[in-house]
């Protein structure tokens, strides 16, 4: 079968994108800071012809390598080989505004909707196990009043022992309820932290989540130009500041990778989250994002970024 090659400059089809504010170059990581040794692949992925992807939301790959990319075309979901070839796409228009993507130890997906309120836990073949909140009807979740709503949940990381953390709130100023929630295995409530702030604990828009080693939760708190940390229960631990829109981490053995949203950046980190180093700029050229919105990185160390403002996706592969 012909297959056509789907690079970095190619403007997926299926989804109107909007950056929500211009990018600010003053938001660049100083010059200052090394170049990652990394360079742009000339193509992502492959697919067969005639096929088009929607604008690709977030990334993820499962512990076969293969690579997983959340869309807000037609298919919502697209499978790729280790090699970038292509396998499948299934889910027809699942949700009104994808945004994160996570695969747990199980090969299970958990993808959040939005504009939908809700995040889904499905098996390979799509089909839904778990619904956490009330589909398109976004408010509280409150026991004691039988509320049990999302605001705008952006992303979602499951813990070892299968605790789900979901960051919510993408809507930046008053409105929103930037938040994490956490919840056991089940999807039973346990409890939440955060609500719209500066100060320690607080949040303007609880953008990307992760866990580290430790098991300590990382939340990008993207218009507070800074990454939280937490433990399990919510007690938070410290914080560490970027000049830059902080989206989305990605936490390996060795470093951290961040992508700097409309700052157009990526970021390689320590386990400290420290900048090592940092390449991009905001643009529609090569190594340029619109929104540098999700990463992931697999295990040859090779870096997906999901631009969604530019509707790409980009790979980037060692020097």
């Amino acid at each position: 079968m012909r297959r056509a090659a789907f690079g970095i400059f190619v403007v997926l089809l299926g989804a109107s994108v909007l950056a929500q504010r211009p990018s600010d170059p003053a938001l660049l990581v100083p010059e200052t800071a090394p170049d990652l040794d990394y360079v742009v692949a000339p193509t992502a992925v492959t697919l067969p012809a005639g096929v088009t992807m929607g604008a690709a939301a977030s990334v993820a790959f499962d512990a076969n390598g293969h690579l997983f990319v959340l869309t807000r075309g037609d298919k919502t979901f697209f499978e790729f080989n280790p090699d970038g070839s292509f396998v499948r796409s299934f889910g027809d228009k699942l949700f009104t505004r994808s945004h994160g993507l996570r695969i747990d130890r199980d090969g299970n997906l958990w993808a959040t909707d939005v504009g939908g309120h809700v995040v889904v836990k499905m098996n390979r073949d799509g089909q839904p196990l778990l619904t956490i909140g009330t589909r398109g009807e976004g408010g509280e979740w409150n026991e004691a009043t039988g509320s049990h709503k999302l605001n705008q949940p952006n992303d979602v990381v499951i813990a070892a022992n299968g605790d789900v953390f979901i960051a919510q709130g993408h809507t930046p100023g008053a409105e929103g309820d930037a938040r994490v929630l956490k919840f056991d295995k089940a999807g039973k409530f346990i409890k939440s932290w955060g609500g719209k702030g500066s100060g320690p604990g607080q949040f303007q828009v609880a953008h990307g989540i992760a866990i580290d080693g430790k098991g300590l939760v990382w939340v990008a708190d993207r218009e507070n130009q800074r990454i939280q940390v937490f433990d399990q229960d919510g007690k938070f631990v410290r914080e560490v500041k970027y000049k830059g829109l902080p989206c989305s981490l990605d936490i390996g053995r060795q470093y951290m990778y961040m992508v700097n949203g409309f700052a157009g950046q990526v970021l390689r980190l320590d386990l400290d989250g420290k900048v090592l180093a940092a390449m991009g700029k905001p643009g529609k050229g090569p190594g340029e994002f619109g929104e540098a919105h999700m990463i992931a990185v697999n295990q040859k160390g090779e870096i997906y970024v999901a631009d969604s403002v530019n509707a790409a996706l980009v790979k980037f592969v060692k020097k």
